[in-house]
């Protein structure tokens, strides 16, 4: 079964209960920004562009502060947590940035409804779930190979 997978490098073992506890992690920071930036560009009268840049933006910062904060909770020092940071979770949150921005998009209107509308919200719930779904094997792979979120895990 696909739940029970395992994947040996580095040697450590990556299951995929590893992969999607990273990806939530991941996910968590992106869809703070991913939401707010949405928000403010839908709220603003934003086209579609600098929406999505704002919410790009916000999600690599917030993807990033959620990894920092863990990091100097840990006692790691902010130089080092910044590089950890970056090192862990660039890939993830652009393969997730990518695909929850490209289903929005896809979306007919979502990107124009309303924050009222059950359209927007209901798109960008699922464009989330998508995302997480898209880059779990991508972070399992990363993983395996001793990057991402591996260059943190003991850490945390």
């Amino acid at each position: 079964m696909a739940e029970h997978a395992h994947a040996h490098q580095h040697g450590h073992t990556v299951t995929w209960k590893m992969a999607a506890s990273a990806t939530l992690h991941c996910l968590t920071g992106c869809a703070i920004g991913e939401v707010l930036g949405m928000v403010i560009g839908t709220a603003l009268g934003w086209h579609n562009a600098p929406t999505i840049v704002l919410a790009v933006v916000l999600a690599f910062f917030f993807g990033y502060l959620m990894t920092i904060v863990g990091l100097r909770r840990a006692g790691v020092d902010l130089r080092r947590a910044v590089k950890l940071a970056f090192a862990a979770d660039t890939v993830s949150i652009i393969v997730m940035e990518i695909v929850d921005n490209g289903v929005m998009l896809l979306v007919p209107g979502a990107m124009d409804a309303g924050l009222t509308t059950g359209l927007f919200w209901g798109a960008l719930a699922f464009a989330l779930l998508v995302a997480f779904v898209v880059t779990t094997p991508v972070n399992k792979w990363i993983i395996g190979r001793g990057k991402g979120h591996a260059v943190v895990h003991g850490l945390h």
